[in-house]
């Protein structure tokens, strides 16, 4: 895990700040987002029709977004912060689908740090790559606010 000071955040900007471990995306995953969201679209839930008609069910698209905290906290740990928030997402982006039983992981990269209401604004570009495709599952813009003690 990379660390660095509330201060020099903005010395990151345009560089790649890491690249996460990779997550089996299962279907119990996949089943208890449906759950928590109401999204029980069979394309992701129901395993026999999905086998039979699109060779086997897929990630929601918001399931692979929502993953992008999970897979960053290990990346990279500011000190001198008192909180952080999510502020929102730029340019989210479904490139790929995410089978069953396929793995992901989070490449991410600053594009920007700012004052913003007392604390640092900071867009992080996240990838979401799955293991063994050229193409990237999401590709979103993420935006958040941290604060320094």
């Amino acid at each position: 895990m990379r660390e660095v000071a509330y201060k020099d955040v903005p010395s990151l900007v345009g560089q790649e700040i890491g690249v996460s471990d990779w997550l089996e995306i299962t279907q119990e995953r996949v089943n208890q987002f449906a759950d928590a969201t109401g999204d029980h679209q069979w394309i992701h839930v129901d395993v026999e029709r999905a086998n039979r008609e699109m060779g086997g069910p897929i990630a929601h698209g918001y399931l692979t977004l929502s993953l992008i905290p999970h897979l960053g906290a290990g990346l990279m740990r500011v000190t001198g912060v008192t909180r952080g928030i999510n502020y929102g997402s730029d340019k989210v982006r479904f490139t790929n689908m995410v089978r069953i039983g396929k793995r992901v992981r989070l490449r991410q990269k600053l594009l920007s740090a700012e004052p913003k209401s007392g604390g640092l604004q900071m867009k992080n570009e996240c990838t979401i790559e799955i293991e063994g495709e050229d193409r990237p599952a999401c590709v979103a813009e993420t935006i958040s606010v941290i604060y320094g003690a």
